[in-house]
This record gives structure tokens, C-alpha cells and sequence, in this order.
């Protein structure tokens, strides 16, 4: 393997810098968020000794998504800071099939939650939704390993294809090797692409029904209310919920669309990733796992009390 040491190729542009400045700052807030949910459920841990079936899913989705920042900030570094790293065989597979792995492991955890909380708050009297209400919390262990393994088995796919897509010449040892001399047809494409997307559909379409599911049944209990005794603690309670729901929805589906677009640039010799979907991408582990803190009133009050003693200490000194 080459080193990535070529002072000759070090050129970085203002316009890279300053993409880098923001993803960087993105990607370590994010980070700050999900190490600050682990560690919230981490410490309760060590008082009780146990974990619910919701704190052993905000776990794995807090290391997942922390995970998944890093991973991306490395890429990202080597893409706009020093991209001839990426020329190295096989860094850009490596990396890229790294950074999968956790991709499909946030969506399909995102969405093992997100079934969790309709399955968990909604009232629907069919007898299977009963059977899940009364099993779920003996289910979602075997719901977090199917995760893991559809993520494993999603990115040693991606990881081949990109290899096969990147070098078809075994002696080789960059990237521009395939863009040079390779010509790949359309069923090519689709082959590298229909894994990946089965699995980002598949989380998507679980979070949209959940969502959508929950969204009827807390609407309708608060419509109900509402005729009954008029607005209350209850009712507002039911509202908040609804957009809570309502801003996972929206975020979810914009998450999905850059994904969607995303891999279209794994496939093209300009493989850098447009700033604007990267940053969007980097968005949705922060602002989800902030909605997440604030519709969890024990991470709420963490939070709070946390920032209000960095407060004082900023204060003191």
C-alpha cells in the first residue's frame, strides 16, 4: 500500500476548507449529543443494573449514530482535505463500506424505535397489535440483532461491488484505474445499488407506517378527549407527542431522499458528495437524537442541569 504522504498533491481550495469547518463543526456536535445520551444511560445503568427495552434501544442508536459521525468526519477529511489518501487501494472501500455498515444500522435502529413507541403508546384493539403490545419488549432484542446483521451483510456487499466498481485490475493501486479503463453498464449499476436501497427502503417504509399509525391513534384519543372534557394536561400531552412525531417524520424523510441521492456518487469518478446533502446527512443524528432528549423527560433534565452547571462554571471563571 502507497503512503498518503504527497506534498506535491496538497492543495486545499477555500471552498474545501470551509465545507470542511462546517461539517467538522456538525459532525462533533452531533457526536457531543449521542456520547451524552450514552453516557446518561450508562451511568443509569450502573445504579439499577438494568435496562428497559427503550434505553437498550437509545444505546445502540446513541454508539450507532456516534459511530457513524466519526466515520463520516474521517471520510470527509480525507475527501476535501487530502484526497489523494483516497486513491489508496483500498481506503475508499474501506471506508465507504465502514461508513455503511453504520448508515443502515442508524435507519434500521431509528426505525426498531420508532415501531417500538407505536406499538408501545397506540391503542388499536386488533388482536395481532395486541400480541406485539404484550411481546415486544421480548421481541425488540432479536429486532436490534437482525439490525446488526442486515448492516454486516449490507456493507460486505457494498464493499465487493465498490471494490469490483473501483478495480477490476488486481495489480492496481488507485482508484483512477477503474474510471480509466472500465466501462461498466447501466445493470452494473443497479446490481451495486438495489442492496443498499432494499435496506434503506425497508427501515424507511417500517418508520413511515409506525409514524403514520401512531400519529392516527394519538389523534384520534385526542379528539376524543377533547369532546369529552375539553382541553386539558392530557390533551396537550397527546399534542406534543404528535409533533415530536411529526418533526421525526419530516426530518426521516428528508434524511431518506439525500441517502437516496448519495449513492449515485459512489458510482461516479467525482465521487465527492455535494456539502449540502452531507450536511443534511450529518443533521439528522443531532436533530433527531435532540428530539429525542427532549421527549425523554429523565435525558431533558440531564441535559439542562448539565448545561446550567457549565453555565456556572463559564460564570465562575
Amino acid at each position: 500500500m502507497e503512503a498518503c504522504s504527497s506534498p506535491g498533491k496538497f492543495n486545499v481550495t477555500t471552498y474545501n476548507a470551509v465545507a470542511m469547518a462546517i461539517i467538522t463543526l456538525q459532525a462533533f456536535a452531533g457526536m457531543w449529543i449521542n456520547a451524552f445520551i450514552v453516557s446518561v444511560l450508562c451511568v443509569a445503568w450502573v445504579k439499577k443494573r438494568s435496562f428497559n427495552s427503550n434505553e437498550k434501544i437509545l444505546l445502540f442508536l446513541g454508539c450507532s449514530r456516534f459511530c457513524l459521525l466519526c466515520i463520516t468526519w474521517v471520510i470527509s477529511l480525507f475527501e476535501y482535505i487530502y484526497p489523494f489518501c483516497m486513491d489508496v487501494y483500498p481506503v475508499t472501500q474501506l471506508l465507504l463500506g465502514i461508513q455503511d455498515f453504520f448508515i443502515v444500522s442508524n435507519l434500521w435502529i431509528s426505525a426498531i424505535l420508532s415501531v417500538f413507541y407505536c406499538i408501545k403508546i397506540a391503542n388499536f384493539q386488533h388482536t395481532f397489535f395486541i400480541y406485539l403490545k404484550v411481546r415486544i419488549d421480548r421481541i425488540v432484542p432479536w429486532l436490534m440483532l437482525t439490525s446488526v446483521l442486515v448492516s454486516l451483510g449490507s456493507s460486505i456487499f457494498f464493499y465487493k461491488a465498490l471494490d469490483e466498481l473501483i478495480c477490476d485490475n488486481t495489480n492496481c493501486t488507485s482508484a483512477e484505474y477503474f474510471w480509466k479503463d472500465s466501462n461498466k453498464t447501466h445493470e452494473d449499476l443497479l446490481l451495486f445499488l438495489f442492496p443498499c436501497g432494499i435496506a434503506y427502503a425497508t427501515a424507511f417504509a417500517a418508520v413511515i407506517s409506525s409514524a403514520l399509525l401512531l400519529l392516527f391513534s394519538l389523534w384520534r384519543h385526542k379528539h376524543r378527549m377533547q369532546t369529552k372534557s375539553g382541553k386539558n394536561v392530557s390533551v396537550d400531552a397527546h399534542i406534543k407527542a404528535m409533533k415530536s412525531i411529526f418533526s421525526f417524520f419530516f426530518i426521516y424523510c428528508i434524511n431518506f431522499i439525500c441517502l437516496a441521492l448519495s449513492l449515485t456518487y459512489a458510482t461516479k469518478k467525482e465521487s465527492t458528495m455535494p456539502v449540502l446533502i452531507l450536511v443534511v446527512l450529518l443533521a439528522f443524528p443531532a436533530v433527531h437524537s435532540l428530539i429525542l432528549i427532549f421527549s425523554n423527560p429523565k435525558l431533558e433534565k440531564t441535559l439542562l442541569r448539565t448545561l446550567s452547571c457549565l453555565k456556572c462554571n463559564i460564570c465562575m471563571k
